[in-house]
């Protein structure tokens, strides 16, 4: 089969959502991979015929087979593996020990058990292409968490070794970083994307959230023969926020205004 097949997890979110879009409309067959009560998001592309789903908690090694079983069995090969799937729950300090490991298992565990799981098949076919999605969460302390941003850098380690790893066997692996991204729980938290952008401009160079199909063009990039020779690297979509010092767009002047020696 010439085709090209991807397993996309937390394909149900508003970013899994657009890079399953952007990737239907490439030819690329997807299966994608969410938890049960969210494939409802998904039901746009139920009737395309390269497009299957599996639900199931990705903290679970039965998940993870039943997604790369899917892939083979009814597209009958694999190239390209894209991991979002994320909890986003965090108690900081006052985290169990459960906690710590339940968190992990879903936002790391899962995917280098999926990315090992996944490497056999894209063997077979020369190479392959994958794609984590980490986050600036990854790269900088953030007020009142401690789980989420410790699992995100943890994948950017996972990337980078990984990448070395697999060179020899063609397959590419690289990070994405998303800045604030309008979201689900962005929505809930802000109420309206309008609040949302307002509160991102002053972190964030562009003045705004990201749209998610912004972030699914890069995902989509890194995966392409256009990104050939590029493996192991961590590309920011954040609008500016990683480039961003403590003062950020300048608020710090703006509120207490000083002149500066001539």
């Amino acid at each position: 089969m010439s085709h090209k097949v991807a397993i996309v997890t937390g394909a149900a979110s508003l970013i899994g959502v657009e890079t399953v879009r952007g990737l239907l409309a490439e030819g690329i067959c997807v299966v994608a991979g969410d938890a049960t009560q969210n494939m409802y998001h998904l039901e746009e592309f139920g009737t395309v015929p390269g497009f299957r789903s599996v639900a199931g908690d990705v903290g679970e090694e039965e998940a993870l087979v039943a997604l790369v079983r899917t892939a083979t069995r009814e597209f009958g090969r694999l190239d390209h593996l894209i991991t979002g799937a994320a909890t986003f729950a965090d108690r900081g300090i006052d985290a169990s020990w459960d906690d710590w490991r339940r968190l992990f298992d879903v936002n790391v565990v899962s995917v280098a058990r999926l990315l090992s799981l996944c490497v056999p098949q894209m063997r077979m076919n020369g190479g392959g292409s994958v794609v984590i999605i980490s986050s600036i969460s990854g790269r900088r302390s953030q007020p009142n968490r401690l789980l989420y941003p410790t699992s995100k850098a943890a994948l950017l380690g996972l990337s980078r070794n990984a990448a070395q790893t697999l060179a020899a066997d063609r397959i590419r692996v690289n990070a994405v970083l998303p800045g604030w991204t309008w979201s689900r729980n962005i929505e809930k938290r802000y109420g309206s994307r309008e609040r949302a952008d307002a509160c991102a401009a002053e972190f964030q160079y562009l003045g705004r959230l990201a749209d998610p199909g912004e972030i699914a063009d890069a995902i989509l990039f890194l995966i392409s023969d256009r990104a050939n020779f590029i493996t192991g690297a961590e590309l920011n979509v954040d609008g500016g926020y990683l480039g961003a010092g403590p003062e950020a767009n300048g608020q710090a002047f703006s509120k207490v205004p000083v002149a500066w020696p001539t």
